[in-house]
């Protein structure tokens, strides 16, 4: 029975993974938390992945508080970075299957069309410094890992943006949302099943590819359809960034091309307003 370690467990992913992993009894699942899999501890990094000896290593764990990253820059860059890259040379050494998760933030925000896998990457924060850096590292230590760039993750697990809004639309008459910031959210659990439908695949085909779900939208936009979803009345209001100023520079369009992972391995894409009724149905019965 092939082994499955998935780093960051009690993420949003992580967690996703946990719930996706029901209808995966053919591998044994290990889900490692920061005492299993330390990525802040790079000197029992490498020793804790040959205890748990994987066939795969799902790395959803990443440092992604992204205003604090601008003050925590060492702490960040070890844990998106460095320990990436001992995590990619094990899986290199052992002909372990890797796929390693990164982000939208990579990228500076000034394209205005989609932006495909082989887009320049520019990050504008030190978040997204860090993960890039962690890309370069997988890519250069072993070139068999697949690496997926993906945006504005929710889900029903963990403190996200939409149960933040969900909780903030029930509580007050009138929010503010950034209006002037584009892409488009990602749904943990599709995201989770994009990942297994690439572990379970007859071929496994190394690269970097791009996966949110569809729908090219602004934050503010994203609120409204929480809005209408769970027929809440509060009045939203769009304000431009420059009106919520925050420590770290948020990408002002960020929308990722899926053609590529579509194309390989044969994704469907959920519309995010449909993956969004999903989740909130899922937050309403719990």
């Amino acid at each position: 029975m092939q082994k499955i370690v998935v780093t960051g467990a009690t993420g949003q992913l992580g967690s996703e993974l946990k719930a996706l992993s029901e209808n995966y009894a053919q591998y044994e699942w290990i889900f490692a938390d920061r005492t299993q899999v330390s990525l802040d501890n790079l000197d029992v990094l490498k020793k804790q992945l040959e205890v748990l000896s994987p066939n795969i290593i799902l790395n959803c764990g990443a440092y992604t508080a992204v205003d604090k990253a601008e003050t925590e820059q060492e702490l960040a860059n070890m844990i998106n970075d460095l320990a990436v890259g001992i995590i990619a040379q094990y899986a290199k050494d052992h002909s372990v299957k890797l796929i390693h998760i990164s982000t939208d933030y990579v990228f500076d925000g000034t394209s205005s069309v989609a932006l495909t896998e082989e887009a320049i990457t520019k990050p504008i924060n030190v978040y997204g410094a860090t993960k890039r850096a962690g890309e370069l590292a997988c890519l250069k230590l072993n070139s068999d890992a697949i690496i997926i760039r993906t945006s504005w993750v929710y889900s029903r697990f963990g403190n996200n943006f939409v149960k933040t809004m969900q909780l903030l639309l029930q509580e007050r008459d009138t929010i503010s949302v950034v209006n002037d910031q584009i892409g488009s959210p990602t749904y943990a659990a599709d995201l989770a099943q994009v990942m297994m439908d690439i572990v379970t695949a007859q071929e496994w085909i190394a690269g970097m590819y791009h996966y949110s779900n569809e729908g090219e939208i602004s934050w503010y936009e994203f609120v409204l359809a929480i809005q209408e979803i769970g027929g809440f009345t509060c009045e939203v209001n769009g304000i431009p960034s420059s009106a919520y100023p925050t420590p770290a520079k948020r990408p002002a369009f960020s929308l990722l091309d899926k053609g590529k992972i579509k194309e390989v391995y044969g994704v469907d894409v959920p519309e995010y307003k449909d993956s969004l009724t999903r989740c909130m149905k899922l937050l309403r019965s719990e």
